[in-house]
């Protein structure tokens, strides 16, 4: 795409890819880095303060009411006869490797004087573009696995859910600390909690890094897959540090 980029596709994906390759290399890392050190995880066992409270129903009816004041959009929480509430959460999605999505491909049907037949079902592998987000409308009582199922049905991706995990992404401080949320937790009970302000609290569906996986779910083209996205990115890591280094040394060399 560009003497900067080294980004390759598949040619019938290549009219989705959606980049900005004009900058010279390296022009983002520093951004980047800033990113990484800002960003500080938590442990999944270690309850916010969100989690930690507790409301009757006469307080819940009066969150949602502050809450509902507080918003500028029609996106609003509403109190059910049985003490539940529904409303809405939204959620951006950072995963940084593909997704597999079902796809169907009438071979023979494209095939100059074949007879059409049947689509074949088949599985393909593409990028979400960076900062998409999903808005769900959801009960108080739906768990964190339920929105990550939820989300995969929404974009049609068929890979183990497993494999995803939601965050709780709050910025304090200038610091960004994110939380991974257990399976029973409730996120629409935490966004009444903290408020419809996003650097309060904000819900950020990423991979699933932690020992939790299951390797064994995956299949051998995806597992070879993997280890090629690894080592591109390794061979990035390395490609900044050098930039970085080779920076810091003309910067010396001038001062001398």
């Amino acid at each position: 795409l560009s003497p900067d980029c080294s980004f390759t596709c598949h040619y019938r994906c290549r009219a989705l890819v959606r980049l900005d390759c004009s900058g010279p290399p390296g022009a983002s890392d520093e951004d980047d880095g800033d990113e990484r050190v800002l960003e500080k995880d938590t442990n999944v066992d270690e309850p916010s303060e969100w989690e930690k409270t507790e409301l009757d129903q006469a307080q819940v009816e009066q969150r949602i009411k502050e809450y509902n004041t507080q918003i500028n959009s029609n996106l609003f929480m509403s109190l059910n006869k049985d003490g539940s509430y529904t409303g809405f959460i939204k959620v951006q999605l950072k995963l940084v490797r593909p997704v597999s999505v079902p796809a169907t491909k009438r071979g023979p049907a494209l095939q100059a004087g074949r007879p059409h037949t049947q689509g074949v079902k088949r599985r393909t592998s593409f990028y979400l573009p960076k900062g998409t987000v999903k808005h769900l409308h959801i009960l108080s009582h739906t768990r964190a696995s339920e929105v990550i199922d939820a989300l995969l049905r929404k974009f049609t991706v068929v890979d183990n859910p497993r494999k995803f995990a939601l965050f709780e992404r709050s910025e304090k401080d200038d610091q960004v600390y994110l939380r991974k949320l257990g399976d029973e937790e409730q996120p629409l009970r935490l966004r009444l909690l903290a408020g419809p302000s996003e650097k309060v609290l904000s819900f950020v569906l990423k991979e699933n890094e932690t020992g939790e996986v299951n390797w064994d779910a995956f299949t051998l083209p995806e597992l070879q897959n993997f280890l090629r996205i690894l080592q591109r990115e390794e061979e990035e890591h390395v490609r900044r540090l050098r930039h970085r280094y080779a920076r810091c040394r003309q910067k010396m060399q001038e001062a001398l």
